[in-house]
């Protein structure tokens, strides 16, 4: 069985009884738990108020039998026959008996526990027991403090006494009379009576735990009193005695000697919460009364606004199932239901009207009329799914369509695309195709019933229809065409899958300005794994995969370690050490070089700061790409890198290609001039490769050259290569700048460079490549060689 509405949370109308219950709920149980927490906060103040008013009464009540026991004591002391007692001659007899006696009457009259007399010197003459001499230490103390007028506690193994002494002249001083009282129950109890709160005498020995002596708690409270003290003294606060919860508040006594002694007052914090429960009861039941008429109220007006909505909703529905005709109700009492049900009503209407019109414009260009992309992939959708024919997508896209739209305006754009779509439905009709206009200048045709053969030959008509211009006003404007195809179902047998594989070969097409393209799967690899490449880039970039590698140079003249060529490789995780090649031409195709060569720079502008430290003086080299040329920023980007680490900007030496310089002299010109400036050193990289023109090479600021290694490898060969590496020297010299070989790799290589006048060297006869962290023991442990110049003389002869 179904339960009530308001039950189930599913609905608008459980939802709002179960809220507003829930809340009820929330506020009536933070109030009831602040109440019960401001009602135990007051118990314990009022509690310890309690507590603190009973060691006043305490120290009242002792203050009280202290004065008692003086009144007794200076009774006896002005006694007459005590005073003529005490003045005798303690050696007449009798007169100690008599004083014991006297003693005794008074101790009997007023209830004290002892009653001793001590002479002029503190010496015990008498007393009403034995061991009242142990009273002496009480009875100096008295005399130290107050010459006899107050009182003190002393304890006598497991009791406590109150003492008082007074001094008895006759009337010269001749002695002091002491009183004892016990400490016992009879003050607590008196205690009690005033204050209702319960009392222990607590005493401790030296080393040991507190020992309660005497109180009035109950036995099962005393007990566990007990079995919880230990050696500290007792903190006020919360103790839990026999399962009650009894609020504790330890009062010292001052004058017990050296063992500590003091009474606990107690006061059971749960009698002191009883008052309060009916209050709390009172306040549940009152909580639980509010909680079902409120769930009653909630009730009642969730379903007055559930129940029109519910009505409103299966309006909803029929419109969603495109009952237009039927018109919404407005029945609610509720304006804001009632503008809902209006404003329903006047939607329908309007979603009546604009129906056709939405389903036309759904599936229709309305510059073209052609369909549009919507309407292509519901076609090609329905093609797929009811028919096994093949067939082919071909996708168009119009060169210069941009350009033609910036130069002479949209309007000519839009009449130029609307003479298109004519073309190509004259082109398309014999072949009963659908034609589509996709999105700005694209094109899609579906041939069905078609294989590669025909959908080629349908993409050259269009290609060739094409070469015809269009006239467009007074203005003639050339047409060309990218075209890709797709097969299916050789190629998918998915909508997106084709037009996306379409759309792939096409941009290859016009890339590779072919006019039309079948796709293959080549395609889809090389695009996913420059992605796949790039993503790993970025990673190695992040991940820290990079590493530095320097390649020596050397002075070919002393043979001293010069400086290095900084490299960059890449320490792929599962590959391995990818080798440059396979990443920096990619790099440099899709502008991340930047990136590395700023991490190149950085990371040898850091080395030379680490050999300078280690007292090497090094010019570190860098390549710089055409697109780090280019970039206007570069001479502040450098500086900005290489200024925190205090590196001269002549430790670094930046090496550009010939090409990238030809590409934009004059921007390159500019950059370099700027880098100059700055005190950085330039270099022309693989000088003799490139195209360069010698009368704009002496205006570039460089200080370097540097020969392609395809040169200096087959000087001891080839006499051509060896006249172009002579040429190469005497005409940097002649321009006032050093000269560098690459690829130095015998040892006759080095003495014929030595020979030529070139500077210097680099190659794998001095040493390949190698990890940063291995280069400066490298540099500190080399000795250059023995070259040979007899060696190099039979090469110069050759020379001429």
């Amino acid at each position: 069985m179904r339960g009530p509405a308001w039950l189930n949370l599913r609905r608008l109308e459980g939802r709002i009884v179960a809220l507003f219950l829930a809340l009820l709920l929330v506020v009536q149980l933070v109030s009831f738990g602040v109440i019960h927490a401001s009602i135990t906060r007051n118990a314990e103040a009022s509690l310890a108020a309690e507590l603190q008013t009973g060691e006043r009464v305490l120290r009242r009540l002792l203050d009280q039998r202290a004065g008692k026991l003086r009144d007794a004591a200076e009774l006896l002391a002005k006694d007459y026959g005590f005073r003529s007692t005490v003045g005798l001659s303690l050696a007449e007899a009798g007169t100690v008996e008599t004083i014991k006696d006297a003693l005794a009457n008074q101790g009997e009259r007023v209830g004290a526990s002892v009653v001793a007399y001590f002479d002029d010197q503190q010496r015990l003459v008498a007393a009403t027991r034995d061991g009242a001499a142990g009273f002496g230490a009480a009875l100096h103390q008295l005399i130290k403090s107050s010459d006899g007028v107050g009182a003190a506690l002393a304890v006598q193994g497991r009791q406590v006494f109150q003492v008082v002494a007074v001094q008895v002249r006759t009337p010269a001083p001749v002695g002091w009379v002491l009183m004892a009282f016990a400490l016992d129950r009879e003050v607590l109890d008196d205690l009690k009576a005033l204050s209702e709160l319960h009392g222990v005498v607590l005493l401790q020995a030296p080393a040991q735990p507190w020992l309660g002596i005497v109180g009035n708690l109950d036995e099962p409270a005393a007990a566990a009193l007990r079995a919880g003290l230990g050696r500290s003294a007792p903190v006020d606060g919360v103790l839990a005695l026999a399962g009650e919860r009894m609020g504790s508040r330890f009062v010292p006594l001052i004058g017990a000697g050296e063992r500590p002694l003091g009474v606990l007052l107690l006061r059971s914090l749960d009698a002191a919460l009883a008052p309060y429960q009916q209050l709390q009861l009172v306040l549940l039941g009152l909580t639980m009364l509010g909680v079902a008429v409120f769930a009653l109220v909630s009730v009642l007006l969730a379903r007055g606004i559930s129940n029109p909505i519910t009505a409103l909703s299966a309006a909803a529905r029929r419109l969603e199932l495109g009952d237009y005709d039927t018109p919404v109700p407005a029945t609610s009492r509720l304006d804001e239901v009632r503008k809902l049900a209006v404003a329903l009503e006047s939607m329908r209407e309007g979603i009546r009207r604009r129906d056709a019109l939405v389903n036309h414009l759904a599936y229709v260009d309305p510059l073209t009329l052609l369909p549009n992309r919507a309407r292509f992939a519901e076609v090609l959708e329905h093609h797929l799914v009811h028919s096994d024919q093949p067939g082919a997508v071909l996708m168009l896209d119009l060169d210069r369509f941009k350009h033609v739209n910036d130069v002479l305006g949209h309007e000519v754009g839009d009449r130029l695309l609307q003479s298109v779509a004519e073309r190509l439905r004259a082109l398309c009709a014999p072949a009963r195709s659908v034609l589509a206009r996709l999105s700005g200048d694209e094109f899609a045709v579906l041939l069905a019933h078609s294989d590669a053969h025909a959908a080629s030959e349908a993409a050259l008509a269009i290609l060739k229809d094409f070469e015809r211009p269009l006239q467009i006003d007074n203005e003639t404007v050339d047409l060309g065409a990218g075209i890709g195809i797709a097969l299916f179902p050789e190629h998918g047998a998915d909508v997106n899958l084709l037009l996306g594989r379409a759309e792939l070969a096409m941009y290859a097409a016009k890339a590779r300005q072919c006019g039309s393209l079948i796709y293959h799967a080549q395609l889809d690899a090389g695009s996913q794994e420059s992605l796949s490449l790039l993503s790993e880039l970025r990673r190695a970039v992040e991940g820290d995969e990079l590493r530095l590698f320097l390649q020596p140079k050397i002075d070919l003249a002393h043979g001293r370690v010069v400086g290095a060529e900084a490299l960059v490789r890449w320490q792929h995780p599962t590959r391995g050490l990818v080798p440059p090649m396979q990443f920096i031409p990619f790099a440099e195709q899709t502008g991340f070089i930047r990136v590395l060569s700023a991490w190149v720079l950085s990371g040898a502008a850091r080395f030379a700061r680490q050999a300078a430290d280690a007292g090497l003086a090094l010019r570190l080299s860098v390549n710089l790409s055409t697109r780090d040329l280019m970039d206007q920023d570069l001479p502040a980007k450098i500086e900005a890198m290489v200024a925190p680490l205090r590196v001269p900007p002549a430790s670094l030496c930046l090496e550009i290609t010939e090409s990238a310089i030809m590409d934009d002299p004059e921007r390159a010109l500019s950059t370099l001039e700027h880098l100059h400036a700055m005190g950085f050193k330039l270099s022309i990289d693989d000088f003799g490769t490139g195209y360069s023109s010698l009368a704009y090479l002496k205006r570039l600021p460089v200080d370097e050259l540097k020969i392609d290694k395809s040169f200096v490898m087959a000087m001891e060969r080839d006499l051509d290569d060896a006249r172009i590496v002579r040429s190469t020297i005497e005409l940097a010299h002649n321009l006032g700048l050093s000269v560098v070989a690459e690829g130095l790799e015998t040892v006759k290589t080095w003495a014929m460079l030595a020979r030529l006048g070139c500077d210097e060297g680099q190659g794998y006869y001095v040493c390949k490549p190698m990890p940063q962290e291995q280069f400066i023991a490298w540099a500190q442990a080399w000795r250059p060689p023995d070259v040979p110049s007899l060696m190099a003389e039979s090469l110069m002869a050759r020379l001429g």
